[in-house]
């Protein structure tokens, strides 16, 4: 704290009151300045200055796209600060329910259509290898390290074959779009205009059609039936104007979200063991619902969805 307001007080900010807002699952911390009823939100990247630049060039390429993210109104790179435009409290799973889902993911799913007329050029790419590290986080962290599971020859090769089956699945469906790549519900903003404020895309890379769709449709922290949730993803197809047959845009819709859940797991696991934040076990159920859902959907994940069942969901039961 005591670096953030030396900070702040050489800015014009200074004598603004200072106060903790969250800290996400990075090493990065908010505060909101405030100064009567005017408040401007601090990002405190100091102990990852490397996600600063990254983070103003998306920046960048999101407010020349009509995307509503915060305006910089003031960056020191060297100490790793940022001074951002406040979109406020409240995220979209403050305020979601039965009631209201339907329109609020179809006013998110605008805000993708928006997203994806960014310039994705020079943007890291959301490549085979790139697909495959991210799924070995599972074997890493939730598999070896949290479950202590160790698999047989046969379990492996199965997993490799899967973890194939899904990359190429993914990267079959059009490619070269800007993906925010954590486009869920606590990273969509309802500022007090009431317009969505996106937060949180400094990883964005140039990857495939329906990432950010299944972040947050098939949301970690939240869920609706299914039936709606592929609703809705084909609306997102009839915005994007895409001659795709349903089965075919669902096929890459579900082996998308297999490919990002098969990866949560893992960070969730990670985040728990190596970084302290454990409430992020909470939300395992969901996402193994979530995978294995999809894996049994399908000829060539259903072996895949086996192993989930026989061999994982016993030993998450006796961890929790």
């Amino acid at each position: 704290m005591q670096a953030v307001k030396a900070y702040v007080a050489t800015t014009r900010w200074s004598g603004w009151t200072v106060e903790l807002a969250s800290a996400d699952a990075s090493f990065r911390r908010y505060f909101r300045l405030r100064h009567g009823k005017r408040t401007v939100m601090l990002m405190d990247s100091s102990l990852e200055k490397e996600s600063l630049k990254p983070f103003l060039d998306v920046t960048d390429r999101l407010l020349h796209a009509g995307v509503k993210a915060p305006k910089i109104l003031d960056a020191n790179l060297k100490e790793g600060f940022l001074i951002l435009e406040d979109f406020g409290n409240t995220h979209y799973l403050n305020v979601l329910d039965r009631s209201n889902f339907k329109a609020l993911y179809t006013k998110a799913i605008e805000e993708i259509v928006l997203m994806q007329r960014a310039d994705a050029k020079g943007l890291p790419p959301y490549d085979k290898a790139f697909l495959h590290r991210e799924m070995e986080l599972m074997c890493e962290w939730f598999l070896q390290k949290y479950l202590h599971v160790n698999l047989s020859h046969d379990e492996k090769q199965t997993v490799k074959e899967t973890f194939e089956i899904i990359s190429n699945e993914v990267l079959a469906q059009p490619q070269g779009l800007l993906v925010h790549r954590d486009y869920h519900s606590r990273n969509i903003m309802i500022p007090q205009q009431g317009e969505i404020g996106v937060i949180d895309y400094q990883d964005a890379m140039n990857g495939p059609l329906t990432y950010d769709l299944v972040s947050l449709l098939k949301d970690c922290y939240i869920a609706y039936d299914t039936h709606n949730i592929e609703a809705l993803a084909l609306k997102f197809r009839d915005m994007k104007h895409l001659p795709v047959d349903d089965t075919t845009f669902l096929r890459w819709f579900d082996f998308t979200g297999m490919q990002r859940h098969i990866k949560v797991l893992g960070i969730f696991c990670r985040l728990h063991l190596r970084d302290g934040k454990s409430g992020y076990l909470n939300d395992l159920p969901l996402t193994l619902h979530y995978l294995i859902q999809a894996a049994q959907r399908y000829e060539k994940t259903r072996d895949f969805a086996i192993l989930l069942q026989k061999i994982i969901l016993p030993n998450i039961t006796k961890e929790s």
